[in-house]
């Protein structure tokens, strides 16, 4: 059987028809949120979904985070598929009530009687000049909290697939998409389906040292190994997808064969993702490793909004080449 045609196309797409495919494939599947109906989303996820499924299907909300968040919440308790909006991962702390004691804790505080299906779409993630209230990468504090699923799709093919999967987890899950991806264009197979959601990605193969991160970063660490792969340093890089539970096995296995590891992390360095990942290879794969364990994160401040402050504050490609080769012996390194 010869492999469906790919399309070009961009991940705002992706999302917009993944969406739509979860709306057309079941009635208790709707979407809300702030201007996701007249406006078509506040990234133009959403355009042109109003008119396809009316007002009862594509639910404009207030500007109440913790209001939508909840109902959102009892409409999932009530057996409905919703998908949840919020404009921004800044905006979802409005919410932390509704999330973090709510939707959360409800199977666990019920007994396992109670099933939270709901799906929380939000942008993340600087690089687009929208300054401290509009650009932190605070998913790493979501995926501190059990009871919830913490999805980051990098690539297209995530972007499509991870949102029918979200779907059909009984539980609450996160879905975070880097608002400099939205308009990243790429190649798309037509039939494009649900992806797995509890593996890690091994996006470039390499046997000198593990890259770890997840999101825009990814594309970043891409271009890293690249100038990497010059020096004859040949990295494996590793798209997390899903930062809650993380997919330690696929760590483990590459760090056993490159025997170091950089984690690339948009967090904050202090209390980070990036410091529970190489707490977890410390404890696990010590006698793995031939270096000490390394991570390159934001600058410990809030995101500025100049252009050149703003790419000053990100990990960007020369620092994780400097992580790199730090961690290279000496007849290696350059």
């Amino acid at each position: 059987m010869s492999a469906a045609p790919a399309k070009r196309t961009t991940y705002r797409e992706a999302v917009r028809e993944a969406i739509r495919e979860a709306l057309l494939r079941d009635p208790r599947v709707f979407m809300m949120g702030e201007d996701v109906g007249r406006y078509g989303g506040a990234y133009a996820v959403s355009k042109g979904l109003l008119a396809e499924f009316g007002p009862e299907r594509m639910r404009d909300t207030p500007l109440s985070e913790s209001a939508f968040v909840g109902a959102g919440i009892g409409a999932a308790l009530g057996g409905a598929r919703p998908i949840v909006e919020i404009m921004t991962v800044n905006f979802s702390l409005l919410a932390l009530d509704q999330i973090v004691n709510n939707a959360a804790t409800l199977r666990h505080m019920s007994g396992g009687q109670l099933s939270v299906p709901l799906v929380i779409r939000m942008a993340t993630g600087a690089g687009r000049q929208l300054a401290a209230q509009h650009a932190h990468s605070l998913e790493g504090w979501f995926a501190h909290v059990p009871g919830l699923r913490i999805v980051v799709p990098a690539t297209l093919a995530d972007a499509r697939g991870m949102l029918w999967t979200a779907l059909e987890d009984p539980d609450p899950v996160l879905m975070f998409e880097h608002q400099t991806l939205y308009n990243m264009e790429g190649e798309l197979a037509e039939d494009a389906g649900p992806v797995d959601i509890d593996r890690a990605a091994v996006r470039r193969p390499g046997g000198d040292v593990t890259l770890i991160t997840y999101g825009a970063t990814l594309y970043t660490t891409l271009a890293a190994a690249e100038t990497l792969a010059a020096e004859r340093i040949e990295s494996e890089v590793i798209d997390l997808r899903t930062l809650r539970p993380l997919d330690m096995e696929t760590i483990f296995a590459s760090v056993r064969k490159t025997r170091r590891v950089v984690v690339i992390d948009e967090g904050w360095r202090s209390g980070s993702l990036s410091a529970e990942i190489l707490a977890r290879v410390a404890e696990s794969a010590f006698y793995d490793l031939d270096a000490p364990v390394a991570r390159v994160c934001s600058a410990e401040v809030p995101i500025p909004y100049p252009k050149h402050l703003e790419d000053a504050a990100l990990p960007q490609a020369p620092a994780i080449v400097e992580a790199v080769r730090a961690l290279m012996p000496a007849s290696v390194s350059r």
